[in-house]
């Protein structure tokens, strides 16, 4: 039933859909952690394009932190759903306690994986955004909006698996959606992997590293 043998097989077969990107002088690659790293890290390896971690965290709604009230990603961006604040009344100082407490984490994972390099410059470039699946695309939509706000030239949103309805809706938000797998029923994005085991943070760091280095 599995589609695919692991991740890193995974970005392989995403790269063959992504071939008109090779060698793309503006091109990169920005991969979700932790389990987006394996898979963007094959597609940039196979594509010839520089690659780094995109650090997204959600800002819950206090008390429904499962609710987005917005997201901030790497490079410092913050985007806020209006539209929700607004309806729930939720006061300012509650979304900058909320904001605190997630940019203190994104400080943390970044300063882990990143190892004291700067974020890679988006601005003007083509951007192809990585993550290991989709199944109702909330990490990917907060970074998309978040990676937005940074100017790119063009957003490539890539994963090997989604479920079919995101997957469609996912091309109204990014300028190309590749989804090389949309299986039906769905069930989940780990059923279609042999092996789907935890992305460990020592493995992320490692394979930036080996990205950077190649």
């Amino acid at each position: 039933m599995a589609r695919y043998l692991n991740r890193a097989d995974a970005g392989r077969q995403v790269a063959r859909s992504l071939g008109g990107y090779r060698g793309m002088v503006d091109g990169l690659v920005l991969a979700l952690p932790r389990g987006g790293i394996p898979v963007g890290a094959e597609v940039a390896r196979i594509l010839g394009l520089a690659i780094d971690v995109f650090v997204v965290r959600k800002l819950g709604v206090p008390g429904q932190e499962e609710l987005a009230m917005g997201a901030i990603a790497t490079g410092g961006v913050r985007v806020l759903n209006d539209e929700v604040i607004h309806q729930l009344g939720i006061l300012p100082e509650e979304v900058e306690s909320v904001t605190g407490r997630e940019r203190a984490e994104l400080v943390r994972r970044e300063a882990l994986y990143r190892q004291g390099r700067p974020p890679l410059d988006v601005k003007g470039k083509t951007v192809i955004l990585v993550d290991d699946g989709l199944a109702t695309g909330a990490s990917m939509y907060a970074a998309v909006l978040a990676l937005r706000a940074q100017a790119p030239a063009r957003i490539v949103a890539a994963v090997p698996v989604a479920a079919p309805e995101t997957c469609e809706a996912f091309r109204r938000f990014v300028d190309e959606m590749v989804c090389t797998f949309t299986p039906e029923p769905f069930y989940g994005v780990g059923t279609w992997f042999e092996d789907f085991s935890q992305v460990s943070d020592e493995e992320v760091r490692r394979l930036l590293s080996q990205s950077r280095a190649s």
